[in-house]
């Protein structure tokens, strides 16, 4: 209870311990008034995400502008962050640089809502646990986030179009999950590859193999499109032999009828 008294504290990183259980409720005013960087990966946390802790940092989302003091822009010391899908020892920290990394524990329940408010965020991390659900809409608001993970749950549904819009977004992990439906066809996730898919053997359209959408129109068009030119070309066929042999019976009638004649006048030279 005491951490999230800490009036100064930025950098909380609990990561690779031994923790586990659910996180419990704590109902303290002011409560982690400064945490911009959370890491509480790899440990065996149970239950729901708390969301009493992502609300404590939405707090410091309103203020958009750095510090005056060109001293307490950054946060000096190294701390490690796992970002578009790599670990990396980060030594000098922007004031606004908002990253929370849940992964590889146990959490259960639904993504809450509540982390569309994080509108600073950069990076988070929720693969390798139990979550369950849809992804929620509101995560399209974290208009500067650059690696978004949520591998490795139990998430259904479609993908929000909302996701389309986060123009930072430079690395996207939705892989082995239970997703379905269309991938949205533009903006930023058209530039991302099957991998960041893979494993939701109910999505369709690029950059998996299955057809969607537009791409069912276009087949049933080009199956109706390629029968009628069938029967175009059968019609076709048939006019022809009946013009054929039509044109064929007059010619037969016309030249028996001048033989016809010719005998029956006896001239035959």
């Amino acid at each position: 209870m005491w951490l999230g008294t800490l009036p100064k504290l930025q950098v909380l990183s609990l990561r690779s311990n031994k923790l586990h259980g659910p996180i419990r409720t704590l109902t303290i005013k002011n409560i982690f008034p400064l945490l911009r960087m959370l890491d509480l990966s790899s440990n065996a946390f149970t239950q729901n995400i708390p969301v009493w802790l992502l609300k404590a940092m939405r707090t410091i989302d309103h203020i958009m502008e750095a510090p005056i003091d060109e001293g307490d822009e950054y946060y000096e010391d190294s701390v490690a962050i796992v970002t578009k899908g790599l670990e990396l020892q980060v030594v000098r920290i922007l004031f606004l640089y908002t990253t929370i990394d849940l992964s590889n524990n146990k959490f259960e329940g639904h993504i809450p809502s509540v982390l569309g408010d994080l509108i600073a965020l950069r990076v988070l991390n929720l693969s390798h646990n139990g979550l369950q659900g849809h992804i929620p809409s509101l995560l399209g608001n974290l208009s500067v986030v650059e690696s978004l993970d949520l591998s490795c749950n139990h998430l259904s549904g479609e993908i929000p179009q909302q996701l389309a819009s986060l123009t930072y977004l430079e690395f996207l992990n939705l892989s082995h999950n239970h997703l379905e439906g269309c991938i949205p066809q533009w903006n930023q996730l058209y530039i991302f590859e099957n991998n960041s898919y893979e494993g939701n053997d109910g999505l369709r359209g690029f950059p998996v193999s299955k057809g969607c959408g537009n791409d069912h129109v276009s087949e049933k068009n080009y199956n109706v499109s390629a029968l009628d030119d069938q029967e175009s070309n059968s019609e076709f066929l048939n006019d022809f032999w009946k013009a054929t042999l039509m044109g064929y019976g007059s010619g037969l009638c016309i030249g028996l009828s001048i033989i016809y004649f010719m005998v029956s006048t006896g001239n035959t030279k």
